[in-house]
């Protein structure tokens, strides 16, 4: 059976049918009678609530269908009887891709921004950083959008850079050098590095950019003090701004 995603079968009206839907669980409620397990895929904020009768499942399979496991569900998409949703599944089949420790680090529970930035690979999962990259998605469009009905070209400047183009703060540095040989040698020799000197990733793309008619969204990574107790070095990324640097005519493809 093909797929269905979480966020059209939520928008299905066509009740009575059968749907697969796949995903990751963001939380399982058990009782003798039934079982509710809320379904995530990615597709949508939103879940959509498994409905499963514990007899027609084996009960160690169920039972170890916990938060954060992946799943496919097989099922008839219903009517909801509940408030604040409109459609679920009453589960048929359950396949298991994959189980979830019960130390999984993204619970139901509320977690802290601190906590999250341990786990930057799975804080998607939750509903915060979930709203955040979706709102980032829709204003990024926007934007490119924008621009190029206006004429703008988008340009990709280099990442990698020699020079220090704001001449403030510390920047990262990129090197294939040994630095544990290098802090016991007391010299550095980029002559033998790759780039063959001293390289940084860059803290603004406005010098290629003042070349050409272009928008620029860049990340644009410097080095500044972490807002955690652990005072450690971390990336801020930063627009480099927009540039409205007109071609000259004679450049203008007619």
């Amino acid at each position: 059976m093909k797929r269905t995603k979480i966020v059209d079968a939520l928008a299905c009206t066509d009740f009575g049918k059968d749907i697969n839907v796949k995903g990751w669980v963001r939380s399982h409620r058990s009782s003798k009678a039934v079982d509710f397990i809320a379904l995530n895929d990615g597709s949508t904020i939103k879940n959509i609530q498994v409905v499963v009768d514990p007899s027609t499942i084996d009960e160690d399979k169920l039972k170890s269908i916990t938060t954060g496991a992946c799943i496919s569900v097989v099922g008839t998409l219903v009517e909801s009887q509940g408030a604040g949703q409109t459609s679920e599944i009453q589960c048929k089949e359950i396949e298991i891709y994959g189980l979830c420790p019960s130390d999984y680090p993204m619970q139901k529970k509320g977690q802290s921004f601190e906590y999250m930035r341990k786990y930057g690979h799975m804080r998607l999962r939750t509903n915060t950083f979930g709203a955040v990259f979706r709102i980032r998605h829709h204003m990024a469009i926007a934007i490119h959008q924008y621009f190029h009905e206006h004429g703008f070209y988008y340009f990709h400047t280099p990442l990698i850079t020699g020079s220090d183009a704001e001449g403030a703060g510390n920047m990262f540095q990129v090197t294939t050098l040994d630095l544990d040989r290098i802090a016991k040698g007391g010299e550095v020799d980029y002559n033998a590095d790759f780039f063959g000197k001293r390289t940084n990733l860059t803290v603004s793309g406005q010098l290629e950019g003042e070349l050409v008619l272009l928008h620029s969204v860049l990340s644009t990574p410097s080095v500044q003090p972490s807002v955690l107790r652990i005072q450690i070095l971390h990336a801020t990324w930063q627009s480099s701004g927009w540039l409205s640097q007109r071609l000259p005519s004679s450049t203008r493809k007619n």
